[in-house]
């Protein structure tokens, strides 16, 4: 279970979403029995804002109002101060507006409270999930995998369920992760529609993505895709990343993007295969492999770089089970769970830090590095004439400052005339396998990556 904060995405699109909440009971006041609460409202619009907003009557004037919120899996609240109107006669409204994307699925538990000079007042609980509204969804349940989809038959939703299953079972046994509650997946039948709901920022090539922190996938699977490759590849790999992050969570920091990404396409039934290697081994030939610290973040923007980076992860994950053992890579992936450094885990796992890897990991790959790019130290600048040294015999009143120096710091396929994707967590991608010899993928082969 997540114990990272929830923080809203950043804008994007617009297409209605409503709120989902339970029953609201009478609000109950905590502190201050002089306030009371009508019953709160919420609203969300896709690529707009979501809202908050409650009435309440208070006899002694509000000196604060503020939202209190957090998801399910949240150990603290985010709290944001609210705009409050006065009516008059005592009677006061309270807005909260966030203006940014939030994901379908994504729940809140909020409250607002209220404080006078009396004391703060607190109003009941309230729950509120984001739903995308666009569609007629149908929903068919799993052993844990609950699948939302509104184009396809039976058929379609009894495979997905079936492969949903499977990748699940194989990720829980390798990192020895028991998942207990139930993962939503929500199906797209087309590109528009799903880039709607992923929101701003995701990338061209994306067609699946993981939420851990929501338990919720999100993947774009046309119809026709029902018997493809894809399926076989998207629906594993996201949930992989989903069982990962079970594994490895921690409040202080996410493990390596190209370790996470590694894992689901290590586990995908292809796995390390051929077009992957061929990508690497002529990345290591022209000496243009990404070092790993390069590929802990973020992978490359630009197609070609995209790519690498999966390929360069699955490889590196083949290289530590070749040389540690399959039962190393799972101590390694757990340890996170304690909130270790990146180096500390490594070193636990390998005896060396995670430099000491990647450069072990690159010459198994027989190639070079790419040159580092980004900001360099600037050379030293020329010494001022009247910046010279003290004489032995004389002391100068005021030391001159000493010179300035810097020291360095040591995919289904789409239709052809659609741009690949892939699928992503929290930003954990999956991809397809482009040709590693040109821009185009080779036919048959997948040209969507899963994050």
């Amino acid at each position: 279970m997540s114990r990272r904060s929830w923080v809203p995405e950043l804008p994007l699109l617009a297409a209605l979403l409503f709120a989902s909440f339970g029953p609201v009971a009478a609000s109950a006041v905590a502190a201050a029995p002089e306030v009371t609460f009508d019953q709160p409202t919420a609203t969300a619009t896709l690529g707009g804002s979501t809202s908050f907003t409650i009435g309440f009557t208070s006899a002694t004037p509000p000196g604060r109002v503020e939202l209190l919120r957090h998801g399910p899996r949240d150990e603290g609240d985010l709290v944001s101060v609210a705009e409050v109107s006065d009516a008059g006669n005592g009677r006061y409204t309270a807005t909260v507006v966030d203006r940014g994307h939030t994901l379908p699925n994504t729940t809140f538990l909020y409250r607002f409270r209220v404080t006078t000079t009396v004391g703060p007042a607190v109003s009941d609980e309230q729950r509120f999930t984001v739903s995308d509204q666009r569609f007629q969804w149908r929903v068919r349940e799993g052993a844990l995998i609950r699948l939302h989809w509104y184009q396809g038959d039976d058929a379609f939703a009894d495979r997905a369920l079936k492969v949903g299953d499977e990748g699940l079972a194989k990720a829980t046994a390798l990192l020895g992760v028991t998942e207990t509650e139930p993962v939503d997946f929500f199906i797209y039948a087309d590109e528009s529609s799903f880039r709607e709901a992923m929101g701003p920022g995701t990338r061209e090539n994306v067609g699946g993505r993981a939420v851990p922190s929501i338990r919720t996938l999100f993947a774009l699977i046309r119809p026709s895709e029902i018997g493809s490759s894809w399926i076989d590849s998207v629906i594993p790999h996201e949930l992989t990343h989903l069982v990962f992050g079970t594994a490895s969570d921690n409040p202080y920091h996410f493990p390596p993007k190209w370790l996470n990404e590694g894992l689901a396409v290590y586990l995908e039934p292809g796995g390390y295969s051929a077009d992957w290697r061929a990508r690497v081994e002529l990345a290591g030939r022209s000496s243009t492999l990404i070092p790993l610290d390069g590929l802990a973040l973020q992978f490359p923007a630009d197609r070609d770089g995209f790519f690498l980076g999966y390929a360069e992860s699955v490889a590196a994950v083949d290289f530590f089970v070749r040389r540690y053992g399959q039962e190393t890579l799972v101590k390694l992936i757990r340890s996170y769970a304690a909130g270790v450094s990146d180096d500390d885990a490594f070193r636990s796992a390998t005896g060396a830090d995670l430099a000491a890897f990647s450069a072990a990991w690159i010459a198994d790959m027989r190639g070079g590095a790419a040159a580092a790019v980004g900001p360099r130290p600037a050379p030293p600048g020329p010494l001022p004439s009247d910046w010279t040294a003290p004489s032995v015999t004389s002391q100068p009143s005021a030391k001159p400052p000493p010179s300035i120096t810097t020291q360095p710091a040591t995919p289904p396929p789409p239709a052809t005339t659609q741009p690949p994707r892939v699928s992503s967590s929290a930003a954990s991608i999956a991809p397809a396998l482009p040709s590693a010899t040109s821009a185009g993928s080779p036919p048959g082969s997948a040209s969507a990556a899963v994050v």
